[in-house]
């Protein structure tokens, strides 16, 4: 291929992408909006793609050729408010900072007030996502998401409910807009020291609500939904703390036909993305499994994947935790404090063991989400027969490993344990 009929087709990818909005009658009732254009995202490559493989799928068609996410999205724009931005600037005091309730790599989050679409009523609380033009993501983010966004249902996903497109002379404005939920993030809630610690039992309902949105991502649409993006910082908690993914700017479509994965430039987060998508980019739903893994064993330890201002052994999560097998003494060590020992031992090493096999090297020995599914489950169980004597166990476990532990480390110092041992016991 020549330099000239290359840098012509990257040409004629900016123009696609500089036109990829498409106009449409605004159905909302919400008086003085004008019809505003429905965001498509269009790759190239993809539409040779979906256009030989994937015919599009008309209403009432018997074929099953599953349809792309932009053919899904294209039935089901008109569900999405095209705000203007001055409704958005009059919903957030003009994005004023006390409002600001978030910042991320897309940029910042406010919270503010919308009429509702009939004009009648109390305002609505919603969470409005403003672009950083400087930001790390983009304008193909954004459009993901609202595409993304525009397809999926489910209780355990966050709502989309509008956005807004403005391209100025000087700057573009690339806005979302989601229903608002109060109680912040699992990341929060894990490692925030002035947010409360959730109970035992709401991180497992947590967890597994995450698992449930996942699954349906992976295995509830015509097409696999790979997220890309699974974090703690990710999982949002409504008002009665049920979780729902957020953040579908890096969400991609998994592999189409017998292929194992797709391939593409390793994006994310340090300390949550899988092995095989960081050194080779083979992206496929396992590549999830692994980001979930980490965050099982950040909801057991309390910890962050990565921590730098920890000793070196124990910076990262994953292969600090590998000293603390689940059927051993110590395996309790690395339960959070902030759980003060009310937690079930049993359904806490189910969970370590899952988070095992979710990290697994080997992408096709991780499970399935269904199967993350079933094992949560089953460990909820665990926690609602456990016994009392479940948590004492749990408790005198920490007090040997822990007493284990400092002896070794007197050891190391040269001191005498024994005439230490009973005192120390006595502290534990």
């Amino acid at each position: 291929m020549s330099f000239k009929t290359s840098f012509s087709q990257i040409l004629e990818e900016i123009s696609k992408m500089m036109k990829c909005f498409h106009i449409f009658k605004d159905k909302s009732s919400r008086s003085g909006r004008e019809a505003r254009s429905a965001p498509e995202l269009r790759d190239h490559n993809k539409s040779k793609t979906n256009s030989s493989s994937r015919p599009t799928k008309s209403a009432g068609s018997s074929s099953s050729t599953p349809r792309s996410i932009p053919e899904m999205y294209r039935e089901k724009a008109h569900n999405l408010v095209a705000f203007s931005l001055s409704e958005l600037r009059e919903a957030t005091n003009n994005f004023n900072k006390l409002l600001k309730i978030g910042v991320g790599g897309f940029g910042s989050v406010y919270k503010g007030k919308i009429r509702p679409p009939d004009g009648k009523g109390d305002h609505v609380i919603v969470a409005i996502k403003k672009l950083n033009i400087y930001g790390l993501q983009g304008h193909k983010e954004w459009v993901a998401e609202v595409q993304f966004l525009g397809v999926v249902e489910h209780p355990n996903l966050v709502k989309l409910l509008g956005y807004c497109a403005v391209d100025g002379e000087r700057r573009i404005q690339r806005i979302l807009v989601y229903e608002y939920l109060p109680n912040k993030s699992l990341e929060d809630h894990l490692f925030n020291r002035n947010v409360p610690a959730i109970p035992w039992r709401t991180r497992l309902n947590i967890i597994l609500g995450a698992a449930q949105g996942m699954a349906y991502l992976h295995e509830g649409l015509e097409v696999q939904v790979i997220y890309r993006d699974f974090k703690s910082s990710n999982v949002l908690l409504d008002k009665d703390f049920n979780p729902k993914l957020s953040d579908f700017g890096l969400a991609r479509e998994g592999p189409a036909g017998d292929r194992s994965h797709v391939s593409t430039a390793p994006v994310g987060t340090y300390g949550y993305a899988a092995p095989e998508y960081v050194s080779e980019g083979h992206l496929s739903t396992r590549s999830d499994i692994y980001s979930f893994g980490v965050v099982l064993y950040e909801i057991l330890t309390g910890r962050r994947a990565l921590e730098r201002d920890r000793p070196p052994m124990q910076q990262k999560l994953i292969e600090w935790v590998k000293q603390f097998p689940a059927d051993s003494m110590k395996f309790t060590m690395i339960i959070d404090p902030r759980l003060r020992n009310q937690y079930s031992l049993n359904a806490a090493r189910r969970i370590a063991k899952l988070a095992d096999r979710c990290l697994n090297k080997n992408a096709r020995e991780r499970p399935t989400i269904t199967q993350v599914v079933e094992v949560l489950q089953q460990a909820i169980q665990d926690s609602e027969d456990a016994s009392p004597s479940d948590t004492r166990d749990a408790e005198a476990s920490t007090s040997r490993s822990s007493r284990v532990m400092t002896n070794n480390q007197f050891k190391k110092m040269g001191i005498n344990t024994t005439t230490r041992q009973t005192s120390h016991a006595a502290q534990a």
